[in-house]
């Protein structure tokens, strides 16, 4: 069976991301779709919305037959790093292709991209430098540097999010010697980042989110924008909890968090670096709300996203020493669900899987499901009592979701 890989968060799963579901199989002439998933933590260093289990639904609801967990130290990082565990998940799982969205849509481009960043790695390295003491953000001073270094229409333009995304699967792959292949599909209407809907059925997850959580939080706004499946999951996820998942439930734990934290003890997390401590704490007692925090806090030098993370790493105690930087790929596949052609795979493949396959908890042992763990008991926290034991009972004793129907 010929399996194509794709790399997601689906928060939530929406009519964009089905056209790029449909379009991978048919593209790459796939038998079946794998999912690297991020967990209940997303890279932009936020909560995700819904579950990673209710997002797993979605996901096999919509068409994806096999969804892996991409663990909390490479799901919450730099597009690099989150980019290695994603392709060493899905290269690992025997997935034939990675077909990934992008502003650009054309390979070659990105393929022109990757080599000439390898042939000149070294002064690519010395701009980014020299832009980064200037005052300039990180991803910011990416794009400048390769602006500098390579002002032209053969190359893809590095300052789009999925592009660069993009860009750092073609490297993992390459530095980990996969056998997989890449194919890129144009995202269609809606940018990454767009706030405001601006097609009648096509919206980015950013502007469906600012839509549940705006003045008015009226799901039915966003029904027109994603599957029935989809809907009917939010709709029973709101019914069931009470309410999504967003910083503000989590604000009185990080404040708390940060005024009974000493500078010293704030160094020692994840991402802290350079005397943001002291801004951070500087905020934290003036603040009366995430929001207002972040505003306090948001630099040139330092995105909405690198803060948003730098948050998150100290809500959920986590510390240098923790993220195991050195180690760039992921050790197990953990299974989060199946379709029945899903099942077919695991069963007639997974013993020429690369990595053991996790399918309960209490059956493996490793440094990043204990972190998993960890930040799931944080990720409960977002909601009230019945809420927390729900979500820490379907953690810790849940099986993966195994989808009878076959309709699609």
């Amino acid at each position: 069976m010929k399996a194509v890989g794709v790399v997601v968060e689906y928060n939530p799963f929406h009519n964009g991301h089905l056209f790029h579901l449909q379009q991978a199989k048919e593209q790459t002439d796939a038998d079946l779709s794998i999912a690297a998933m991020s967990g209940n933590f997303l890279q932009r260093g936020e909560p995700a919305l819904v579950s990673k289990w209710a997002r797993t639904k979605m996901a096999l609801e919509a068409g994806v037959d096999i969804v892996f967990e991409l663990p909390y130290r490479f799901a919450t990082q730099h597009a690099e790093t989150f980019a290695e565990g994603a392709v060493s998940i899905l290269s690992a799982a025997g997935c034939d292709t990675l077909c990934f969205g992008s502003e650009s849509g054309d390979l070659e481009a990105f393929t022109n991209t990757v080599a000439f960043l390898e042939e000149n790695n070294e002064e690519f390295q010395s701009k980014i430098k020299f832009y980064t003491g200037e005052g300039h953000s990180y991803p910011k001073s990416i794009a400048l540097s390769f602006q500098s270094l390579a002002p032209s229409e053969s190359f893809i333009d590095i300052s789009k999010p999925n592009n660069i995304l993009g860009l750092h699967y073609i490297q993992a792959i390459i530095r980990q010697k996969s056998s997989m292949k890449v194919e890129t599909i144009t995202r269609k209407n809606a940018g990454y980042h767009d706030e405001h809907f601006a097609s009648a059925t096509i919206a980015s997850a950013t502007s469906i989110r600012k839509a549940l959580f705006g003045s008015a939080g009226e799901i039915e706004t966003i029904k027109q924008y994603v599957p029935e499946t989809t809907y009917a999951q939010l709709i029973n996820y709101r019914d069931q909890y009470g309410s999504f998942h967003s910083w503000e439930n989590y604000w009185p734990l990080l404040k708390y968090k940060l005024t009974q934290s000493n500078p010293a003890e704030l160094r020692e997390f994840y991402e802290v670096e350079e005397g943001l401590e002291n801004r951070l704490l500087a905020a934290a007692s003036a603040s009366r709300s995430f929001q207002q925090f972040m505003e306090s806090i948001k630099t040139k030098r330092y995105t909405w996203t690198r803060l948003q993370r730098v948050c998150l790493h100290i809500l959920t105690n986590t510390r240098k020493d923790t993220m195991k930087t050195s180690e760039k790929t992921v050790s197990y596949l953990r299974l989060l669900g199946a379709t029945e052609k899903g099942r077919s795979y695991l069963n007639s493949k997974k013993k020429d899987f690369s990595l053991p396959l996790v399918s309960k908890l209490s059956a493996f042992s490793d440094p990043d499901i204990e972190l998993d763990i960890k930040a799931s008991r944080i990720y409960a926290l977002g909601q009230k009592d019945h809420g927390q034991e729900q979500l820490l009972t379907e953690e810790f004793s849940r099986p993966p979701i195994m989808l009878k129907d076959s309709r699609r």
